[in-house]
């Protein structure tokens, strides 16, 4: 069980370093595409803010407590942080890389919520894998 607790909690501060990418994105873009690119990006950062209180709760539920704090939040994180604002294209980009690596940490956590027998949590992580499945062609298709 300790194995899921923490692929949760990493999952947790990984999607919490996306939700804080995608969100600065949405803030500093610019370019002729802005509009389209503001748009997709707070429907994104959106997408991704609804799933934190989720898998959260999850570590609550197995008798864990989330983070309290940001350092252990950005510890967890496997989302490279930016030093500068780049260009719309290299920001599409990072959140192609971003949002993999998140989906690599989904999908351990589906492999130890079953070897946890917590097919709801495996349930549960299966349905974030399928929307950043989904994200992850929109992302791909707009660096193309």
């Amino acid at each position: 069980m300790e194995k899921l607790i923490e692929q949760l909690r990493v999952i947790l501060g990984t999607n919490f370093g996306l939700y804080f990418k995608a969100h600065s994105f949405h803030w500093n873009i610019e370019g002729p595409d802005f509009i389209q690119y503001h748009t997709f990006l707070g429907d994104f950062y959106t997408a991704i803010w609804n799933n934190t209180d989720l898998i959260a709760e999850k570590i609550r539920m197995l008798g864990a407590y989330a983070p309290v704090n940001m350092t252990r939040m950005h510890e967890l994180a496997d989302v490279a942080e930016m030093e500068n604002i780049p260009d719309a294209m290299t920001m599409m980009r990072e959140l192609v890389v971003s949002n993999e690596r998140l989906m690599f940490h989904l999908r351990a956590g589906i492999v130890a919520a079953d070897d946890a027998g917590e097919p709801a949590i495996s349930n549960f992580l299966q349905d974030l894998l399928d929307q950043h499945s989904k994200h992850n062609w929109f992302l791909k298709s707009l660096v193309k």
